[in-house]
């Protein structure tokens, strides 16, 4: 199973929106949020809400693919996000996700017994490659003896 199909899987607000797991990499995930009028805001585009989950559904993916292979010791948190919203997102969105510290760095701060944090930077854009949005995940991977 990859990792965007255990995510839809697993996580019923991802099914829910239908997002789609393109690209699931240590180095980059692309999820993309179908343009659906049940998920429209006030001005037809899609809902903040629905762009949030989007963008933090991408964050997962990656931080799943990135430190998959340390799930047996620590569990993979969001500590904060913070979004900004740019521009009118109309239509079909995807988010675009890649890591900001490198995963050697962030396992060697877990072997030391840390609890290891790290930033996912997400930009969210429309069809024309316009980018309607820009997020910032911040993870931890908590040790599962702490």
């Amino acid at each position: 199973m990859s990792v965007g199909e255990m995510l839809a899987a697993t996580v019923p607000m991802a099914r829910t929106l239908g997002l789609e797991f393109l690209e699931t990499t240590p180095e980059r995930a692309v999820v993309r949020l179908p343009d659906r009028s049940d998920y429209h805001n006030h001005v037809g585009g899609p809902h903040a809400g629905a762009m949030f989950t989007l963008a933090e559904s991408a964050s997962g993916a990656i931080v799943i693919a990135a430190f998959g292979d340390q799930l047996t010791r620590a569990v993979p948190l969001a500590v904060k996000a913070e979004i900004g919203y740019k521009k009118l997102a109309m239509g079909v969105v995807t988010a675009t996700a890649t890591l900001g510290r490198p995963v050697a760095d962030v396992v060697a701060e877990l072997d030391a017994g840390g609890r290891p944090e790290f930033p996912v930077e997400i930009a969210i854009t429309r069809e024309d490659g316009a980018v309607t949005g820009e997020m910032t995940v911040v993870w931890t991977l908590r040790p599962h003896n702490k």
